[in-house]
C-alpha cells in the first residue's frame, strides 16, 4: 500500500497490474476505506455497458477519486478518462489522485493506457504475498544488516521443511484464506482460467495444449539462463513463437527476467543472456509435476525453486515498498554465478541463495571475482536453511530465509 499511497499524490491516474488472484481487488478496498475513493468494478454488466456506451454519464455518475476494477472491459472509458483530467488540471491547476485502475487482462489495459493517457499514469506491478505480509510484520527493503537479519529471522520461527511447504503452497491470497483449498485444485482452475480468458483474447492460440507445454518447461527452468534453443527443442515451436509466448507470460506476472550483471571490469567474460525466474514457486512446482514438499527436497528443482523463492522475496521488499535498487546476476564463461546482485547508492550486495545449511569461506569464490568493481562491495551474503546467522569471512554472512 505505501507504494500506491505516494503515486497517487503524483499522477492522476494509478494503474495496478499483477497476476490473476494476487490481491489487486483486495488492495484496492483497502485504498477505498482509507483513503475516501469510491469504488466500482465493470465486472459487473450494468457498470460495464454504461462505461463502454456512455463514459461521460459513467465518470458523472462516479465522480473521482475513484477505484475502477476490471478497467480493461471498457475500452471506451480510457479518451473519456483523458478528457476529465486534462479538464481538471485546466480548471484547477491540480489533477493528482483521481483515479485507480486495476484488472486481469494486463494487456489489454497496457494497450489502452498507452493509447489514451501517456505521462499521466503511474503503473505498479503487484506480485502474490510476501512471507513478511504473510506473517503480518513489516517489511523493509532488503539489506545485509546484520543486526537485522539477526532480529527479523528471530520474529519468524520456521524451518526448513516450513519453507519447502511455502514453496510447493505459493503465494496467492486464496491459499491462505481457505487453508483447506487443495493446491493442485487452486493451480488446475488457475491455469485453465488463465489460458482461457487472458492469453486466448491476446493471441489466436491454435494449440493451448502446446502452449500449456511450453508453460510446464519454463516452469522447469525456473533459476536458470534464458536459452530459447532448450524451450524450442522441448516444446517443437520457433524462436519467434517462444519470444512472443515469453512476452505472455511477462505482461501476465508469470515470470520476470533477471538481466546479467556487466560492468568494465567483467565485460570480456561474462554471460549476457538473462535468468528466467516464475513469480511464485507454487504454480512453478504444480507445473513441474511436484505436489508436495518431500518431492521438491528430494529432487533436482530442489536449488533451482529455493533459489526462485528467496529472488522473489527479495524483490517483493522493494516493489512493496518506495524504495528502489537495481537488480542483477553474475556468470562467467568459467560458470562462477552469483545468484544476484543488488546495486544500490553505489554499492553492490552479492547474494547467494543455497539449499543447505552449513557453509564457509570456500563458497564464496564467486564473490571475489568482482573485487575489481567500479563500485564498492557492501555487506554481502548466502541466504540458506541455516536456522541462524553466522559468519562467513568479513562482511559476509549466512542468513535465513525468514531475514528477508
Amino acid at each position: 500500500m505505501p507504494q500506491v499511497e505516494r503515486e497517487i499524490e503524483l499522477k492522476p491516474v494509478v494503474l495496478i497490474t499483477g497476476a490473476r488472484q494476487c490481491g489487486k481487488t483486495t488492495l484496492c478496498k483497502m485504498i477505498s476505506e482509507k483513503h475516501g475513493f469510491g469504488y466500482v468494478s465493470l465486472a459487473d454488466r450494468r457498470e460495464r455497458a454504461m462505461a463502454e456506451k456512455d463514459p461521460e454519464l459513467f465518470l458523472n455518475i462516479h465522480p473521482a477519486p475513484l477505484i475502477i476494477d476490471e478497467a480493461q472491459y471498457a475500452k471506451g472509458l480510457f479518451a473519456a478518462l483523458e478528457s476529465v483530467i486534462d479538464e481538471r488540471k485546466f480548471r484547477t491547476g491540480s489533477n493528482e489522485g483521481m483515479y485507480i485502475l486495476t484488472g486481469s487482462q494486463i494487456y489489454r489495459l497496457m494497450e489502452d493506457v498507452s493509447e489514451s493517457m501517456a505521462g499521466r499514469v503511474s503503473i505498479i506491478r503487484m506480485s502474490p504475498l510476501s512471507i513478511s505480509e504473510i506473517a503480518g510484520r513489516d517489511e523493509p527493503p532488503f539489506e545485509v544488516d546484520i543486526e537485522r537479519c539477526i532480529e527479523r529471522s528471530t520474529s519468524l520461527s520456521t524451518d526448513a521443511q516450513d519453507i519447502f511447504k511455502r514453496m510447493v503452497r505459493g503465494s496467492y491470497p486464496e491459499l491462505f484464506q481457505k487453508p483447506r483449498l487443495k493446491t493442485s485444485k487452486f493451480y488446475s482452475d488457475y491455469l485453465d482460467t488463465y489460458i482461457a480468458r487472458d492469453v486466448s483474447e491476446i493471441i489466436n492460440l491454435k494449440d493451448k495444449d502446446k502452449f500449456l507445454r511450453f508453460v510446464e518447461v519454463a516452469a522447469s527452468l525456473t533459476g536458470q539462463e534464458l536459452v530459447y534453443e532448450t524451450i524450442c527443442n522441448a516444446v517443437g515451436v520457433t524462436i519467434p513463437t517462444v519470444e512472443s509466448w515469453l512476452r505472455i507470460l511477462q505482461l501476465g506476472g508469470i515470470i520476470h527476467l533477471l538481466p546479467a550483471y556487466v560492468e568494465r571490469s567483467t565485460v570480456k567474460r561474462v554471460v549476457k543472456r538473462p535468468k528466467l525466474y516464475f513469480c511464485d514457486t507454487g504454480l512453478a512446482c504444480y507445473l513441474a509435476r511436484i505436489f508436495d514438499p518431500e518431492s521438491l527436497r528430494a529432487g533436482y528443482l530442489s536449488g533451482p525453486m529455493l533459489e526462485t523463492f528467496i529472488v522473489n522475496e527479495i524483490l517483493k521488499t522493494y516493489s512493496n515498498n518506495t524504495e528502489s535498487a537495481g537488480f542483477y546476476y553474475y556468470r562467467d564463461s568459467k560458470k562462477n554465478e552469483i545468484d544476484l546482485i543488488m546495486l544500490k547508492n553505489g554499492e553492490l550486495t552479492l547474494i547467494e541463495s543455497k539449499a543447505g545449511t552449513n557453509f564457509g569461506s570456500d563458497d564464496l569464490k564467486a564473490f571475489r571475482l568482482l573485487k575489481k568493481s567500479d563500485y564498492t562491495i557492501g555487506p554481502s551474503c548466502i541466504i540458506c536453511l541455516t536456522d541462524k546467522a553466522y559468519p562467513l569471512m568479513e562482511g559476509v554472512y549466512a542468513l535465513p530465509v525468514t531475514s528477508i
